[in-house]
């Protein structure tokens, strides 16, 4: 299962979400198929990010803040605290893939600073090397 996490700013478009998803695409070394894109609760109903997701053909799962603030993401001083004070694109990412979540790259950022994106997954718990 591979998840993409957001974090945007209220001025975020659809445009800066896409800017944000496609350049945390391009860091990953593989194709991958997303299953779904998670944002903190207060922010899945933006119609900016439903726009995205109806454009992508993905659910929208909406992270708690409990549990955004239990995910091993990086410290973000500019976050506020109702998310953890850690990166809310990873911290979403991390929570919706479920338990194991790994990150698949560094997250990255819009060209117009509004919106950021990570990629985390969970390996499926029967592969061979």
């Amino acid at each position: 299962m591979s998840v993409a996490g957001f974090g945007f700013r209220e001025a975020a478009t659809a445009d800066s979400l896409r800017s944000a998803l496609h350049a945390a695409l391009a860091q990953l070394d593989a194709p991958i198929t997303l299953t779904a894109l998670a944002t903190a609760w207060d922010k899945a109903g933006a119609p900016a990010f439903v726009r995205f997701a109806a454009e992508w053909g993905l659910p929208v799962l909406a992270i708690p803040a409990d549990v955004l603030h239990t995910q091993p993401a990086h410290s973000c001083a500019h976050v506020p605290a109702r998310y953890g004070q850690h990166s809310l694109a990873e911290s979403s990412a991390l929570a919706a893939a479920g338990s194991g979540a790994q990150l698949r790259g560094p997250r990255c950022v819009s060209p117009d600073r509004l919106a950021t994106a990570a990629i985390a997954f969970v390996l499926p718990e029967n592969t061979s090397p």
